[in-house]
């Protein structure tokens, strides 16, 4: 039989296993970095702009182990020093037991301890880092409006889904892993169809795309390719940062197309056009849907084996604590899932790099390639893309091919 214990270890252990593959994942990235610009680089990079696109990723890089560092040490500490089972007594000998509000208070105060503790990271990293290289656009109180915003819909929407879950674990049983996963892929849902008009505009403003030669451009097309085209929003993305991008969301008539004004500003109307004929390419090949469809059932997978390790009468030993619940019950089995996570992503990773070949071919063969190509050079040039990824890197990180592969696909007859 399987003991808290060793349970305990295999947490632990996993813990450091994904610690040390990705420091070790960073570290090959960084030395697969080409000292001087490589042959197929020219017209994306300068020698100057390469040589800054290498210190810009370095930083980043190392940055990133410092704040890896930081979670790491943060949560062996709460597992050593059964920090979990602290909270969990502390808030019971509150006199709140219930199954609802004790899962509530405790997933709130750790979100906001960690929110706290995490807060230089993130101020060095918008005001420092991304400043340095030109990308920050964010101003303090735009920054601050941000974060209060982000705690309202956590607090609203994260503990409403919370509060359900809670309330159908308490009187299902064995039945909840099913229910959850019911309550959890609706709202997935609801977010796909609805992301851009309800959620995008309360941290951005979104407005039509105007009357004029590119609209007329994308018409042109759109009608083309017969793609239904409804709407086309410009989002203020230039607020926050000078990075470029544009996305396609919404299934059945909730379908939008949403360009950055960083992209519009920055690129010619038949590059836009381009990259939105690589939109169109996602929504002609159903990778939305099969999107959906893979994370209801990614989801339903997760549930299941959630519903069958929250029975195990002693699992909130694992994390020090004497009684159960359903709060203790989520933290022991993210932690033990991390393993499945990470093949998820790889897969999930893998099916993203298919469909990102698959919707460039649909706007090559719809579109002049060219524009295409000149619109991602411009795209990884202005973001200090990384043009030489380690390919063990790409194959756990990357959702998009590397630039140069995609270039090389879309130059092939």
């Amino acid at each position: 039989m399987i003991t808290p214990g060793i349970l305990f270890n295999l947490i632990v252990l996993f813990i450091i296993f994904e610690f040390i593959l990705s420091r070790i994942l960073d570290w090959l990235n960084l030395k697969y970095w080409k000292e001087d610009l490589p042959e197929d680089a020219e017209g994306i990079y300068d020698q100057e702009k390469y040589k800054q696109a290498q210190k810009y990723n370095k930083e980043v890089s190392k940055f990133g182990l410092i704040t890896a560092s930081f979670g790491l040490i943060l949560i062996l500490l709460m597992l050593f020093f059964d920090g979990f089972a602290y909270l969990d007594q502390w808030i019971r000998t509150s006199n709140t037991e219930h199954h609802v509000w004790l899962p509530l208070l405790f997933f709130g105060i750790l979100f906001i301890a960690q929110d706290i503790l995490t807060l230089p990271f993130s101020l060095y990293s918008t005001f420092v880092i991304e400043e340095k290289y030109g990308f920050n656009n964010t101003r303090i109180g735009t920054f601050i409006t941000d974060k209060l915003k982000a705690y309202l819909l956590t607090f609203l929407i994260g503990g409403a889904l919370l509060a359900g879950l809670a309330f159908f674990y308490s009187i299902s049983g064995s039945n909840f892993w099913w229910i959850g996963w019911v309550i959890v892929s609706s709202f997935s849902i609801f977010m796909a169809m609805f992301y851009t008009s309800l959620f995008v505009p309360i941290f951005n403003k979104l407005s039509p795309l105007e009357e004029g030669s590119l609209l007329s451009s994308i018409r042109s097309y759109a009608s083309n390719v017969n793609f239904p085209l409804k709407e086309i929003w410009v989002m203020d993305s230039s607020k926050r940062s000078s990075k470029a991008n544009a996305f396609f969301s919404g299934i059945g008539p909730r379908k939008s197309i949403v360009l950055f004004d960083t992209l519009i500003k920055d690129h010619s109307e038949e590059e836009i056009t381009a990259v939105l004929a690589h939109e169109v390419g996602h929504f002609k090949k159903k990778h939305v849907l099969q999107g959906i469809a893979l994370s209801i059932f990614q989801m339903g997978l997760l549930f299941f084996l959630f519903g069958w390790l929250s029975g195990y009468p002693k699992l909130a030993e694992v994390l020090g604590a004497e009684k159960n619940s359903f709060h203790l019950a989520i933290i022991a089995f993210s932690l033990l899932y991390s393993p499945v996570s990470m093949l998820t992503g790889i897969f999930m990773n893998m099916y993203s790099r298919k469909n990102e070949y698959e919707a460039d071919s649909f706007a090559k063969t719809t579109y002049d390639s060219q524009y295409l190509i000149s619109a991602l050079k411009k795209l990884s040039s202005n973001n200090l893309s990384n043009l030489t990824p380690h390919p063990a890197y790409v194959f756990f990180h990357y959702s998009h091919p590397p630039l140069l592969k995609r270039i090389r696909a879309l130059k092939s007859v």
